[in-house]
C-alpha cells in the first residue's frame, strides 16, 4: 500500500510540474473544438459515499456487471397551495382569482446502478472470503483445489486467446483512428496536450518505477520489463487493466517465477486502486483546462489537483475511460468548468491506452518488489509446511508399519500354534490296554 500510494502521489506531482512548464494550454482551442454540456452537480462526497457503497456490494452476482452511483436529476416541482397564498393575496384582491403557482426545479439525488463490473466490491469479498478459508485450515482444503482448478482452466483459456490477440488489437486501435473525422487538425490543436501526457508517462513508467525497482531489488529492472512485455503490450491495446490481469499473472509467474501467492494478491488489489497514469494524466488534464480558459492557479489550488487527483485515482474503475468520469471530481474541487472536458474526449482514447500501459507496468514492479521482500518469510513457511509433510509422512509410514507388524505377528501366532498342534500331536504315546495290564 505504501508503494502505491507514494508512486501515485510522485505521478500527479510529475504531471502537475510538466504541465506548468510546457504550458499547452491556449484559450484558442476552445473556438475549434466547441463545448460540451456543463455538470456542476457531481460531488466528491458523493462519489467517496459511493466508493465506500461499491466496497460492499449488497449481490455478488450483480456486483460482476453492475456498481452503484449517485446520480442528480433536475425535477420540476409546483409548490403547495398553501405556501403560495400570502404572496398572491393582492392579486387575488385585484383579479378575483389566484395566480398560478409557478413550477420550480429541484435538483434531486438517488442511487442508480450502472453498467460495468464493480472490481472493488468484488475484490473486497473475495479477499475475506479467503481469510476465512485460511483459518478453516484443512477443511478448506477442497474448496482451495476448486479454485487451483479453475484458474488453471481459466489460462489456459488465456493462452489459447493469445495467440489471436495481436489481430485483436490492431483492429481495436485501427477501429478508433478510423472514428476520428479530422484526425490531422485534432492532432495539430492537441497536439501540445498529447505531449506533455505522453512525456509524464514515459519519464515516470520508464525511468522512475524501474529506478525504485533497482534501489529495492538491486537487479536490472529492464529484465524484468522484458517479461512483462506481453502484458504491457495487451494493455496498450485493450485500455484495460482489469482485462490484462490474466496476461499479466502469467508473464510474472511463468516468466519472472514470482510466487502465485504475490500475484494473486498483489496484481488485483493493484489493479483496483495503483493508478499512477491515470493520476499524471488527470493533473496534467485540470490544468490544462485551466490554462485554456485563462484561469490563474495559486499553490493551494495546485495542491489542491495533485491531492485530489491522488484519491480521483485510486476510486477509478480499471476499465477503458474511467479517467474522465474521475475527472468531474477533479475540476469540481479547484472550481474550473466541468463543460470543458468534452475537449480531451477527441485524444482520451490513444491516452487512455497509454496510461493504462504504466498502471500495468506500476503493478507489475509491486509484485516483484513485494516478493523481494517476502521472499525470506515465504521460504520459511515453505520450509515449515514441508516439515509438517514429513512428520505427517512419518506418522502415515509408522502407522503403515504398526499395521504391518501387527499382522505379521498374528500370522506367526497362528503358525506357531498350528506348529505346535502337530509336534504334540507326533509326541504322543499311544498306550494299548493289554500294555497296562502288562506293566501293573
Amino acid at each position: 500500500m505504501v508503494y502505491y500510494m507514494s508512486t501515485t502521489i510522485v505521478a500527479a506531482v510529475l504531471g502537475v510540474i510538466l504541465v506548468l512548464a510546457i504550458h499547452p494550454g491556449n484559450p484558442k482551442l476552445k473556438a475549434h473544438l466547441g463545448e460540451g454540456n456543463k455538470n456542476d452537480e457531481v460531488s466528491s462526497l458523493d462519489a467517496f459515499l459511493d466508493l465506500i457503497r461499491n466496497l460492499f456490494p449488497e449481490n455478488l452476482v450483480q456486483a460482476c456487471f453492475q456498481q452503484i452511483q449517485t446520480v442528480s436529476k433536475k425535477v420540476e416541482q409546483i409548490p403547495d397551495y398553501t405556501e403560495e397564498v400570502n404572496s398572491t393575496m393582492d392579486d387575488f384582491l385585484l383579479s378575483g382569482t389566484k395566480a398560478p403557482p409557478q413550477p420550480v426545479i429541484v435538483i434531486k439525488k438517488a442511487l442508480q446502478f450502472k453498467g460495468g463490473m464493480n472490481v472493488l466490491g468484488l475484490i473486497g469479498f473475495f479477499i475475506a472470503f479467503g481469510i476465512c478459508m485460511g483459518k478453516m485450515g484443512e477443511k478448506a482444503r477442497l474448496m482451495l483445489d476448486f479454485f487451483n482448478i479453475l484458474n488453471e482452466i481459466v489460462m489456459t483459456l488465456v493462452s489459447m486467446i493469445m495467440w489471436y490477440s495481436p489481430l485483436g488489437i490492431a483492429c481495436l486501435i485501427c477501429g478508433k483512428i478510423i472514428s476520428i473525422k479530422d484526425l490531422e487538425v485534432v492532432a495539430r490543436q492537441l497536439g501540445l496536450y498529447m505531449v506533455t501526457v505522453v512525456v509524464g508517462l514515459i519519464i515516470h513508467g520508464g525511468i522512475f518505477l524501474p529506478l525504485i525497482y533497482f534501489v529495492i531489488v538491486r537487479k536490472n529492472p529492464f529484465t524484468f520489463f522484458m517479461g512483462i512485455f506481453q502484458a504491457w503490450i495487451t494493455a496498450l491495446g485493450t485500455a484495460s487493466s482489469a482485462g490484462t490481469l490474466p496476461v499479466t499473472f502469467r508473464c510474472l509467474e511463468e516468466n519472472l517465477g514470482i510466487d502465485k501467492r504475490v500475484t494473486r494478491f498483489v496484481l488485483p488489489v493493484g489493479a483496483t486502486i495503483n493508478m499512477d497514469g491515470t493520476a499524471l494524466y488527470e493533473a496534467v488534464a485540470a490544468i490544462f483546462i485551466a490554462q485554456m480558459n485563462g484561469i490563474y492557479l495559486d499553490a493551494g489550488q495546485i495542491v489542491t489537483v495533485s491531492l485530489t487527483a491522488t484519491l480521483a485515482s485510486v476510486g477509478a474503475a480499471s476499465i477503458p475511460s474511467a479517467g474522465l468520469v474521475t475527472m468531474l471530481l477533479i475540476l469540481t474541487a479547484v472550481g474550473l468548468p466541468t463543460q470543458d472536458i468534452s475537449l480531451l474526449v477527441a485524444v482520451d482514447w490513444l491516452l487512455d491506452r497509454f496510461r493504462t500501459s504504466v498502471n500495468v507496468v506500476g503493478d507489475s514492479y509491486g509484485a516483484g518488489i513485494v516478493y523481494h521482500l517476502s521472499k525470506e518469510e515465504l521460504d520459511s513457511l515453505d520450509s515449515n509446511q514441508t516439515r509438517l509433510d514429513d512428520i505427517e509422512m512419518d506418522k502415515a509410514h509408522c502407522y503403515y508399519d504398526d499395521l504391518k507388524n501387527h499382522h505379521e505377528n498374528n500370522t506367526n501366532q497362528c503358525v506357531y500354534a498350528t506348529h505346535n498342534s502337530v509336534l504334540v500331536d507326533d509326541c504322543k504315546v499311544h498306550f494299548s490296554l493289554t500294555d497296562i495290564e502288562t506293566c501293573i
